[in-house]
């Protein structure tokens, strides 16, 4: 899931945040999708963020063992989304 929130203060500065709740796994399984995160936004977030927001990822339990290619797919599907509304 991902929520982009428009900051609203003349930064131009993309920043984002990550969370992943217990309820998704134990501390190794939570890691490991934060990683799998990290890596979306540095491939991603650069070229196809919104400008002066912040961008949240919401890690779910569907997410854990869904192939890295369709995580990608999914993000970029979401800011596409995201700067069209």
């Amino acid at each position: 899931m991902l929520l982009v929130r428009d900051r609203e203060d003349g930064d131009q500065t993309m920043r984002y945040g990550l969370t992943v709740s217990r309820k998704v796994g134990g501390a190794v399984v939570r890691n490991r999708m934060k990683r799998r995160f990290r890596e979306l936004v540095r491939a991603h977030l650069a070229e196809h963020g919104l400008a002066g927001a912040d961008h949240v990822l919401i890690g779910r339990a569907s997410g854990i063992e869904r192939d890295f290619s369709k995580l990608s797919d999914d993000l970029l599907y979401a800011l596409a989304k995201a700067k069209s509304a």
